[in-house]
This record gives structure tokens, C-alpha cells and sequence, in this order.
């Protein structure tokens, strides 16, 4: 099982944002939010590459998941595949463990679990920043809620534990944005 976390770790941590950034000449590390990850990219790059970016972070955690899936012939692999893709995406070894904020491949990653679990994540974040106006609080409020909702859609200890090892990272990357 540990080979399922450690493969998704590896393709999560392709930072495609920063790859797209260096063919370009720029370097999303300094430049605009300094976030390498979609938004940033399509900020400083423009949209046609910001959303290629998005789509390709999206594929990682949906691969991520069935690729631990596949090596362990186990759905629990596949949870612990897309916990390391998102832990790759936040803390890349291609990036001195810098990264981004791992919403995407996150994204791709519960839908790939359970579509269900990615519409529930999707329709608490569209509430929490109708509610707060501040889209970031309510990334870290749904990242922080994830290990429950995991939990209540999934029924196992397996999923709680997946929502969690798929939210701290993302909640670790948000808390310096609290005032945004």
C-alpha cells in the first residue's frame, strides 16, 4: 500500500504550472501570487495556458487514484494514491517540497473516489463563500470538513482517514491566506 501512496506522491509532485511558466520564460514561483498551481498560471501565462494547467493538475489526482488502485488491486490503494498526489502537488520534491495549493488535483482526486463526495465538497465551498465572500476561508473550511464529509459518503474508517490525509495538506497551504 505504501507503493500506492508513493506513486501518486510522484505524479502529484509534477509541478506542470511551473513547467508551463519555464517554457514561457516566466517563473511562477516569483511571479504573481508566487503560487505554482492553475490560478497563478492563468494569471501570469493567460487563460489558454492557466486551463491547460487546471486540466493536466485535474488528470493528476484522478490518475493518482487509479493508478494506486491498479498496483494493489484494492480501492484503499486508490484512496492512498490520491492522498499522495495531493501531498506531491503541495510539497513538490521538484520544488524543494514548495508547490501549490492542491485544489485541482484535489478536485480530480474526489471525483475519481466518489462523484458524490466531490459535488458535497463543491456545493459546502459554493455556501461558505456565498456566506463569507472570501473564496480562501472557505477552501480551508471544506479542507478541514473533508475528513466528515469523506466519512459520511464513503462509511468506512478508510475514507475519514482519506479525508483527512487529503485536506490537511490543502488546509496547510491555505492558512497563510486567511485575510484574502
Amino acid at each position: 500500500m505504501l507503493w500506492a501512496f508513493l506513486l501518486g506522491y510522484a505524479v502529484g509532485g509534477l509541478p506542470v504550472a511551473y513547467w508551463f511558466g519555464a517554457l514561457r520564460g516566466k517563473n511562477l514561483l516569483v511571479e504573481g501570487s508566487g503560487n505554482p498551481g492553475a490560478l497563478n498560471a492563468y494569471r501570469v501565462l493567460g487563460p489558454v495556458p492557466g486551463l491547460l494547467v487546471l486540466l493536466l493538475d485535474l488528470f493528476k489526482g484522478a490518475l493518482a487514484v487509479a493508478l494506486g488502485e491498479g498496483i494493489t488491486g484494492n480501492p484503499v490503494g486508490g484512496l492512498l494514491g490520491g492522498m499522495g498526489a495531493v501531498w506531491g502537488h503541495a510539497f513538490s520534491p521538484w520544488l524543494l517540497f514548495r508547490g501549490g495549493k492542491a485544489i485541482a488535483p484535489g478536485v480530480g482526486v474526489l471525483f475519481a473516489v466518489d462523484p458524490r463526495l466531490f459535488l458535497g465538497a463543491l456545493l459546502l465551498f459554493a455556501l461558505l463563500w456565498a456566506l463569507s465572500r472570501r473564496p480562501y476561508r472557505a477552501a480551508l473550511a471544506v479542507a478541514l470538513a473533508l475528513p466528515l464529509l469523506a466519512a459520511f459518503f464513503g462509511k468506512t474508517p478508510a475514507h475519514l482517514l482519506f479525508g483527512l490525509g487529503v485536506g490537511l495538506p490543502v488546509a496547510l497551504r491555505h492558512l497563510k491566506d486567511w485575510d484574502r
